[in-house]
């Protein structure tokens, strides 16, 4: 293939005297004549030393670089934000997280777009990192790698972030004294990786692995390993091959790949985000995905993982097995997985499975599929006249499948999480946290705060929660989130009053509020639209544009 040929978008500073001020530009950052030649690959990292998810991505972004310059590209690193959402869970910046996704999928195709990188390697770490980077490489659809930034190792005890905000809610409970709550808040991050169970961004760089738009690998890696710093390196190097076979992720990113994806996350136990993002992601490729399809995959595949949080192990754990490699050929084998999908390695993810050795005997990780954790999904999309147009519940099946309470209802995370810690929500209440929304938060923040008090309080059991926001990873119990339409838009959830009975059924896949038809109608005559939070700024952008949760949360939608 010629020089011409694989420069596409970047050749324009090639020839020409009227180029010569982008290749002095170039010049300064490093280029010679030779570099001119080559086709440029953008590196996309979302380094930053705000969060342990990040804090040794640029490490990654240079090992990428590396692999592209020795595969005859030449690369150019380039970073995008990041937020942490550890940080900000429980507090009014989680309102910035899902907003940061659609940040960083405008931030990559602006700068590559503008710049006219040939391929690109993306690096993400943090939950949003994986599906913004994945939308922004779809959008400029150029040959394209994604990189994991890899999992931390467990804490003291085999402790990670969800222990710590567990932690709260027993300390409330008197289980434990400060003392304790504060060793396990100095030992439960030991380091660089993104938080150690199946919470969401290890969820989603498996997705994007199955998917095919990470090498066979990439998402079961520990952050700081050999390992991690090879699949960097093969990383950029694959993107020289894409350009050679012309291969993009529009080629790769297929109905059928969305649909290996989700039935890898359901295996896995993955996080309800992963709706959400799934969503968000086939939106961007203009491929067909809706709520029912995650309904219809659940049914004929199981839950194999005893991962976190609902499980016992970690991802280090795991890794040390074999990733997820083997589990998906276990997947493939059983007619699971669509074998003959496109990969970034220019083979199909039949090829690349085809030496794949299987998991250890004595391991009891993954179970095998006559010892299932669940026999069909945990993931359950729920509709009723809460949520006309459907919800997002994860039931591994330990909740029980079915709860009937009294609604507690609550207009804010704050509000709700005051009321658990001082003990005002008790046994048998249905907790409903509105105007959470992506437009009435703005920004659908995560209840990880409220879940894990829940749990730490005891009460994991014996109340639900359900909320037009959503949910982390880590958040585990009888929960709904996602709710839609969501309250700001006047969806029921805005019309259920303190005392109601709510009852959700994880079998029959409902939930229902016991009020008649004409008690809603009266209440929803007299509801009255809440006044915007923000006017100005990105979260008043975000409200103004942000689509339904039942369709991504995107902001770009025709």
């Amino acid at each position: 293939m010629t020089d011409d040929k694989r420069r596409r978008y970047s050749a324009p500073v090639v020839d020409g005297v009227g180029k010569s001020a982008s290749r002095a530009m170039l010049r300064a950052v490093g280029f010679t004549d030779e570099d001119f030649r080559k086709p440029q690959v953008g590196i996309a990292s979302t380094w930053s030393n705000l969060t342990p998810c990040n804090m040794h991505i640029h490490e990654l972004a240079e090992a990428s670089s590396a692999g592209a310059d020795a595969a005859g590209g030449k690369s150019l690193i380039f970073n995008t934000i990041t937020v942490s959402d550890g940080i900000a869970n429980g507090t009014l910046g989680m309102k910035y997280s899902l907003v940061s996704r659609e940040v960083i999928a405008d931030s990559i195709e602006t700068v590559a777009g503008c710049e006219g990188f040939d391929g690109l390697v993306a690096i993400g770490g943090c939950d949003k990192n994986m599906p913004g980077c994945i939308m922004g490489l779809a959008r400029l659809n150029r040959p394209s790698v994604f990189v994991y930034g890899g999992t931390i190792l467990p804490g003291e005890n085999h402790t990670d972030i969800v222990s710590v905000f567990e932690a709260v809610g027993a300390h409330a409970r008197g289980d434990l004294d400060l003392i304790e709550v504060k060793q396990i808040e100095e030992t439960a991050i030991p380091g660089p990786g993104s938080c150690g169970g199946m919470y969401t961004a290890n969820t989603m760089a498996s997705a994007i692995e199955a998917m095919g738009m990470s090498l066979p690998g990439s998402s079961a890696q520990n952050a700081v390993s050999n390992n991690k710093l090879d699949d960097c390196r093969a990383a950029g190097a694959a993107v020289l091959n894409l350009l050679d076979k012309d291969i993009k992720p529009r080629d790769i990113m297929t109905r059928e790949a969305f649909e290996n994806a989700i039935t890898v996350v359901i295996a896995l136990g993955g996080s309800t985000n992963a709706v959400l993002h799934l969503l968000a992601m086939a939106s961007t490729v203009d491929v067909e995905l809706s709520l029912e399809d995650f309904v219809e995959i659940g049914k004929r595949v199981p839950v194999l993982a005893d991962l976190r949080p609902s499980g016992h192990y970690m991802m280090s754990e795991l890794v040390a097995i074999g990733g997820i490699q083997p589990l998906m050929k276990m997947l493939m084998e059983r007619g699971l997985l669509h074998g003959d999908c496109l990969t970034v390695t220019g083979k199909t993810l039949a090829e690349n499975l085809a030496e794949v050795e299987p998991y250890p005997e004595d391991q009891d990780i993954i179970r095998a599929f006559d010892n299932p954790v669940k026999a069909d999904s945990h993931l359950r999309i729920l509709h009723g006249n809460l949520a006309p147009e459907g919800a997002v519940a994860k039931i591994t099946g330990k909740e029980g499948t079915h709860f009937s309470g009294r609604a507690r209802v609550f207009h804010s995370e704050e509000e709700a999480q005051e009321r658990i810690i001082d003990g005002t929500v008790v046994a048998g209440d249905v907790l409903v946290i509105r105007y959470e929304g992506p437009k009435g938060g703005p920004g659908m923040r995560e209840m990880l705060t409220p879940t894990s008090a829940i749990m730490g309080k005891g009460l994991g059991n014996d109340v639900a929660l359900i909320t037009d926001g959503r949910f982390s990873g880590g958040s585990h119990g009888f929960v709904v989130g996602h709710i839609s339409p969501e309250a700001a838009e006047g969806g029921p959830i805005a019309l259920v009053e303190d005392g109601d009975t709510i009852t959700i059924d994880a079998v029959a896949n409902t939930m229902v509020l016991d009020v008649s038809d004409d008690e809603l109608e009266r209440r929803r005559k007299a509801w009255v639209a809440p006044q915007p939070r923000f006017t100005r700024g990105v979260l008043a952008k975000y409200a103004r544009t942000v689509s339904s949760a039942s369709t991504g949360a995107v902001t770009d939608l025709p």
